[in-house]
C-alpha cells in the first residue's frame, strides 16, 4: 500500500427529511446565497424544504446553473455576492450545481487578476467562501470532496482543493424518486466508472480499499437496474443503496494509498466539451476501450475484477479478461446508456480533432504509469468506435 493522508471533513447527514439539518448547520448570522440550476427542485418539493430551513437566515438565490457549468454562467453569481455580503454558499442539486458552487467560492475570494486561471492555468486557491450542499442526484460524489470541473467555450477544465469541499451534505434518497431514468442511469454509471479509476490499475496490496471498491461496484450493478425498473420507482432502499454508493465512490477513502488512472475521466471531458455529451455517457463509451488497449498493463486487476466483481471462474486468464470486459459493456448497456462513439453519432473524422483538444488542456501523460500519450489516446477513441 501507498504512504497517504486521508481526511474528510464533510458531515454527512443521511436519510429521508434530514433537509431541515441545514438551519443548524449554517451559522445562524450568515449571509447565504442559495445556487441551484434549472428549477426543478421547486417541482419536487425540495425548494421548499430549503426555503423553510433558511427561515431564520438572510438568505438570497442564484439560478440557472446548467449541467456541466458555465464558466460565464456562474460568474454571474459574484455581483450578488458583492451585492449583499454574501459570506456562505448552499447549493441544492446534483454534482453540476455543487461544482459550479465551488467555483463560485473560489472565484469569491480569489486574489489573482482573472478567475479562469483556476482552471485554465490551474493557479492554485488560498481562501474561498464556506458552503453546504444538498444533493439531489447521487452520481459525482462532489458533495463530499474538492473537485469542481467547469466548461468555458468548449473547454471542460477540472481544478481541485479541500478549500472548496462541503461543510455538510444532505443526502434524503427520497427527493431521487423524481429523477428521470436517464438521470439515474448516468448516476449509476458516474458512481461505477469512478470507483473503477480508483481500482483498475496495479496492485498495491490494499486489500481494504480494493475489497469497499469491489463492494461498491456489486451494489450499483445489483442496484441500478432496479432503479430503472417501473416497479421500484418508490424504493427507498434501492435509492439509498445508490446514493451513499455515489458519496463513497469520491470522498477519498477508497482512492486513498492507491494508485489511480483518470484517463477515462480526462478523454471524456473532450467528449463533453466538444460534442456535449453527457458526463457520464463519455465514460461508459471510453472505460471499456480503456480496458481493451491497457489490458496488459491491468492484466492482474482485470482478473481480479473478473474474479471477485463478476464471479468469473474460467481458469485461462484471456478468457476472463474478455468475459470482464464483455460483461462491463452488457451492465452499462442494461443501464442504457452508450458503450460506441458511433452511439452518438461520432465517428472517426473526428478523433483527431479531440486528440488536438487533449493537447491543448495538457492531456499527454495519462493513467497511473503516465503512459496513455496522445497515441493510446487515440488508440482508445478508435477502440471506441
Amino acid at each position: 500500500m501507498l504512504n497517504f493522508t486521508f481526511q474528510n471533513p464533510t458531515k454527512s447527514h443521511f436519510g429521508e427529511d434530514q433537509i431541515k439539518m441545514i438551519a443548524t448547520e449554517i451559522p445562524a448570522n450568515a449571509k447565504v446565497l442559495l445556487v441551484y440550476g434549472g428549477g426543478s427542485i421547486k417541482q419536487n418539493g425540495v425548494y421548499d424544504q430549503v426555503v423553510n430551513a433558511l427561515s431564520e437566515h438572510t438568505w438570497f438565490e442564484f439560478s440557472g446553473i446548467e449541467p456541466n457549468p458555465k464558466y460565464d454562467t456562474l460568474m454571474k453569481a459574484q455581483q450578488l455576492i458583492k451585492q449583499h455580503d454574501v459570506d456562505y454558499l448552499l447549493a441544492v442539486g446534483g454534482g453540476s450545481v455543487v461544482d459550479g458552487c465551488k467555483f463560485i467560492a473560489a472565484a469569491a475570494l480569489f486574489n489573482g487578476d482573472d478567475p479562469w486561471d483556476i482552471l485554465a492555468k490551474q493557479t492554485p486557491i488560498t481562501a474561498a467562501l464556506p458552503m453546504g450542499a444538498v444533493l439531489t442526484l447521487p452520481a459525482t460524489g462532489s458533495e463530499s470532496n474538492g473537485n469542481s470541473v467547469v466548461t468555458r467555450d468548449g473547454h471542460k477544465l477540472p481544478f481541485s482543493s479541500p478549500i472548496v469541499r462541503p461543510q455538510f451534505a444532505v443526502l434524503d434518497p427520497k427527493v431521487t424518486l423524481s429523477l428521470s431514468d436517464r438521470q439515474i442511469s448516468n448516476g449509476v454509471i458516474d458512481a461505477f466508472v469512478h470507483t473503477i479509476e480508483q481500482y483498475l490499475t496495479y496492485s498495491v496490496n490494499a486489500k481494504v480499499q480494493d475489497r469497499f471498491a469491489e463492494g461498491l461496484l456489486q451494489t450499483l450493478i445489483e442496484e441500478g437496474p432496479k432503479a430503472l425498473a417501473a416497479q421500484s420507482n418508490e424504493d427507498l432502499e434501492v435509492r439509498a443503496n445508490i446514493m451513499w454508493s455515489a458519496t463513497m465512490a469520491l470522498n477519498g477513502l477508497i482512492g486513498a494509498g492507491v494508485p489511480q488512472d483518470w484517463s477515462t475521466h480526462m478523454i471524456g471531458h473532450e467528449l463533453t466539451g466538444g460534442f456535449g455529451i453527457d458526463h457520464a455517457r463519455t465514460r461508459s463509451i471510453v472505460l471499456p476501450a480503456v480496458m481493451k488497449v491497457k489490458r496488459q498493463e491491468k492484466r492482474e486487476k482485470l482478473v481480479q475484477y473478473a474474479e471477485r466483481v463478476w464471479q468469473i471462474t474460467d481458469e485461462d486468464e484471456t478468457v476472463k479478461i474478455d468475459k470482464a470486459i464483455a460483461k462491463t459493456e452488457a451492465f452499462f448497456k442494461q443501464m442504457d446508456v452508450p458503450t460506441r462513439l458511433s452511439d452518438v453519432n461520432i465517428s472517426e473524422k473526428d478523433i483527431d480533432d479531440l486528440v488536438s483538444m487533449l493537447e491543448q488542456h495538457g492531456m499527454v501523460a495519462l493513467g497511473e504509469h503516465s503512459d496513455i500519450t496522445l497515441a493510446v489516446s487515440k488508440q482508445i477513441l478508435e477502440k471506441a468506435l
